[in-house]
């Protein structure tokens, strides 16, 4: 789609693909209102078939999968031997085959662990990457047009369809992805107004608002991505470690930037606490077309929760995402019930 008049490419992570089309904050009002076709054809594609597909997966994955059903989706984490989070999957089981699509970039990885454990059962692995991407649709809960959505897995070019807190992905063959937006009556919107959708979502995204030492408690996703009834894969140790005993080391906040910066924080740029030290680093950031400018962060558990915090110099206020309490046998929501909440408008978009 960048060959859409007024593209303009977006940068890392996300190179490769529309940043926004001329107008980025009147992308994010039509999604919210309307809903609107934004391109991630540059997520990483990797399917899984074969007999053994889904209770290989089960045990090498924090989540349960051994009864996916076809069509449905499902969340999974790929942790190292400490509990770290080294891979996020979004996925659906058609019957066959296991689509799963990960962020830009981490696909080879995936497909490299993913064969080295293989070993004996009936199992398969593809890359698809580089012929097949992700096209999603960001679509508002309260938009008039929503009942009459297609069946989107009936679409030409469509190959699988996972549904997530912003809307609906699509796995399409990027020779068809011009067919598929032609089937769909919608605006298009770039990754400024999907970014800033997410953040405002308080959705974290692996490998920006995550590090190598991530635990899953620490960015929210405990709830969505991992199955804590579950049998054994690795990093299991610590999960329930966490869970059961201790509080993980940091924890997910939002961040409402001061509007007066003529900027925003960058990337991995320190988050400066109370007593001016160092307390964690910025995840993403965004201007968002009611909130202003957004972000999300990582900062050490014992911060606050009421601290007026410094992102890359920016003053920011802090929402809570992962409470201080997160693990030691306490349930991890996001607490939208006890905490200061940004306009509805804000979180129509699922």
């Amino acid at each position: 789609m960048l060959d859409i008049d007024g593209a303009v490419e977006a940068a890392w992570p996300d190179a490769g693909v529309a940043a926004h089309y001329g107008d980025p904050l009147r992308e994010q009002r039509v999604a919210a209102e309307r809903g609107a076709l934004v391109d991630r054809s540059n997520r990483g594609v990797v399917t899984i078939t074969g007999p053994d597909r889904l209770s290989w997966l089960h045990s090498l994955t924090s989540q349960h999968l051994e009864r996916l059903a076809p069509g449905e989706t499902a969340q999974a984490l790929i942790l190292s031997p400490q509990g770290h989070l080294e891979h996020h999957l979004t996925l659906a089981d058609d019957g066959t085959t296991v689509w799963a699509h990960v962020e830009p970039g981490t696909a080879a990885a995936l497909v490299t662990y993913l064969n080295s454990m293989r070993f004996m059962l009936r199992v398969e692995v593809g890359d698809l990457s580089a012929t097949h991407g992700v096209l999603s649709l960001l679509h508002s809960t309260d938009s008039p047009g929503r009942s009459s959505l297609p069946d989107f897995r009936s679409l030409a070019g469509v190959l699988a369809v996972t549904r997530g807190p912003l809307g609906t992905d699509m796995v399409v063959d990027l020779d068809l992805a011009g067919e598929v937006r032609g089937q769909l009556d919608v605006a298009v919107a770039g990754m400024w107004a999907y970014e800033a959708a997410r953040i405002a979502a308080y959705v974290p995204r692996p490998g920006v608002d995550t590090d190598h030492k991530t635990l899953p408690h620490e960015a929210g996703l405990i709830e969505t991505a991992v199955h804590l009834n579950k049998g054994c894969y690795r990093g299991q140790e610590t999960v329930a470690r966490v869970h059961n005993l201790g509080h993980p080391p940091r924890r997910l906040v939002f961040l409402h930037l001061d509007g007066s910066a003529d900027r925003l924080p960058a990337h991995a740029a320190p988050i400066v606490g109370p007593e001016g030290r160092e307390m964690g680093f910025v995840g993403s950031a965004a201007l968002h077309h009611e909130l202003g400018p957004i972000g999300l962060g990582l900062v050490k558990r014992t911060v606050p929760t009421g601290a007026t915090l410094l992102a890359d110099g920016i003053a920011a206020a802090q929402e809570v995402i992962v409470t201080p309490d997160a693990g030691g046998a306490v349930k991890v929501t996001l607490r939208r019930d006890s905490v200061p909440q940004p306009p509805p408008a804000a979180r129509k978009l699922i």
